[in-house]
């Protein structure tokens, strides 16, 4: 999960394996493998690099 703006401010958290796409135009819009699209204060590329951290985190091995 990775935590995100709405443009009006409000924060939420969203499932990074459930985006399908991320397009600036020029505000950074996310849509969902649902078809759902919202807009973020968040950039591109910030948006992008919180999705591979959640990736990589998830993916570590579990170690003793």
């Amino acid at each position: 999960m990775i935590a995100l703006t709405r443009l009006n401010g409000q924060q939420f958290v969203m499932n990074a394996e459930k985006i399908r796409y991320i397009e600036a135009t020029p505000d950074t819009l996310i849509c969902s493998d649902t078809g759902e699209k919202m807009m973020v204060k968040e950039t591109l590329q910030e948006v992008m690099r919180r999705a591979i951290d959640y990736a990589r985190a998830i993916r570590r091995p579990v170690t003793e």
